[in-house]
């Protein structure tokens, strides 16, 4: 497949939808660096689904602290190898402040929030992958990591509430939105190629891509 491919991608998407597979598949493909947000990486994250009140400041400001050096390190990169691939968006960072913290703490991180994001790269394409809670509720299961298992049905449904709004206003970057509960881009190489295909396409605009399952 020939095409130009967009130099900075970002896969985003709710807890359990498949963002880091697909997006350390296209790094692949591309041939070409990988940023992952690390949650393993984060201290705080266990404590936060055993008790989010108690841990939501800590877990949060830690995710920051951590996206944005990586920001910084996709600005530094190296200008012969254009192509880049990231399963995490500046944005959600907010997303989840939002959704977690109180007002003090929300008010203290978007403080810090203003002064680090400044010039943060915008990306060329966001893959946006969706679905229900409880498709998602049981890939959690499948996957079983251990702190995920924490994770109850109320916090999913907020979560996939909040890329909803955080996307149906978005416009900084190309746009596609992907219904990912019907395909399987990592275990089916049809469904990746043919949404490999579609990312050839865009440039600009809102786009969606909704194939149909195969028994109707």
């Amino acid at each position: 497949m020939k095409c130009q491919y967009p130099e900075y991608i970002v896969v985003e998407g709710p807890i359990g939808v498949g963002k880091t597979s697909l997006a350390r598949r296209f790094a692949t493909t591309f041939n070409t660096d990988l940023l992952l947000e690390g949650a393993d990486e984060n201290p705080f994250l266990e404590r936060f689904y055993k008790n989010p009140k108690e841990a939501a400041l800590q877990t949060q400001l830690y995710f920051l602290f951590q996206r944005t050096r990586q920001m910084q390190m996709l600005r530094q990169g190296d200008i012969f190898r254009p192509v880049r691939v990231a399963d995490f968006l500046m944005e959600k960072d907010r997303l989840f402040a939002q959704l977690t913290l109180d007002d003090e703490e929300l008010r203290l991180y978007e403080e810090i929030y203003s002064r680090l994001t400044v010039d943060a790269p915008v990306p060329d394409l966001v893959v946006y992958l969706q679905a229900p809670v409880a498709v998602l509720a049981e890939r959690i299961r499948e996957r079983d990591i251990t702190h995920e298992q924490h994770i109850d049905t109320a916090y999913l449904e907020k979560v996939v509430d909040s890329y909803a709004s955080l996307f149906h206003f978005y416009s900084a970057a190309p746009l596609l939105i992907v219904n990912a509960a019907e395909i399987d881009p990592i275990k089916n190489e049809d469904d990746y190629l043919s949404l490999l295909d579609k990312v050839c396409t865009i440039t600009s605009g809102r786009h969606y891509y909704n194939p149909l399952p195969l028994n109707l």
